[in-house]
């Protein structure tokens, strides 16, 4: 049974971390106390729709809920430090902490600890998010009970949304360059004086000539894509931002 413990105080547990190759270790106390605490918790690091959807949303909406009173995003799962450490390295999310609950305490503490064996998972959490003040349970969006794993709530448009209805969200931009590629500099120069984030597709690297003629039309780099349309090289760039 899956329990919903708003109102109610996070559990008391040690974390055993590693950073700069030192144990450290990490008590919830030092984690929630006299803070604003985004988590997310999931089945776990590098499994599908943690590493395609929920943490990189998280990472990508990280300014805004910064900026509405937010002092940290936590993503927790029953894993070792050496596999959180790996994976948040592997998806390059620097706006996130992961914690790891190798032993499920904090799971089990939470009522989200779950039997995952016909997947050999062994013991994991259920996917959930919450909103933690000073180490009390505001909100929690605890996916639905039924099988497999359910992904409908506890994202981070969903948080965003009930922290505050009316923040302004980043668009989506991507951009295609290649490396010594002068106009490619300056499209990205002009992003980022309008202080616009983008994720950068290199050619050679992420994709390849046929990648970038099939997205755009075009052989030429760069091409910049903003909220799904295509927006054309970098003149074209200048004049949509102005």
């Amino acid at each position: 049974m899956l329990t919903n413990k708003t109102g109610q105080t996070v559990p008391q547990v040690t974390f055993r971390t590693r950073h700069q190759d030192q144990w450290l270790d990490v008590t919830s106390d030092d984690i929630f106390k006299g803070k604003t605490v985004v988590v997310f918790s999931l089945p776990g690091a590098f499994t599908p729709t943690c590493s395609s959807s929920h943490l990189p949303r998280y990472n990508e909406l990280a300014p805004v809920l910064f900026e509405n009173g937010v002092d940290d995003i936590v993503c927790i799962s029953v894993n070792d430090t050496f596999v959180m450490n790996a994976w948040l390295a592997d998806q390059e999310a620097g706006n996130i902490r992961v914690l790891p609950d190798g032993n499920g305490e904090f799971s089990d503490g939470m009522g989200m600890l779950v039997d995952k064996q016909e997947l050999g998972f062994g013991k994991r959490s259920w996917r959930y998010s919450m909103l933690v003040k000073d180490g009390i349970i505001e909100k929690m969006f605890i996916e639905p009970n039924k099988p497999g794993d359910p992904f409908e709530v506890s994202d981070a448009d969903t948080m965003l949304e009930y922290i505050n209805p009316g923040a302004k969200k980043p668009s989506a931009i991507s951009i295609i360059t290649k490396p010594g590629c002068p106009f490619c500099a300056r499209a990205k120069q002009l992003l980022l004086d309008k202080g616009m984030r983008f994720e950068e597709v290199v050619l050679g690297q992420d994709a390849t000539s046929i990648s970038l003629k099939a997205m755009s039309g075009r052989t030429t780099v760069p091409q910049v894509f903003i909220d799904g349309r295509h927006i054309g090289g970098s003149d074209e760039l200048a004049d949509h931002l102005a």
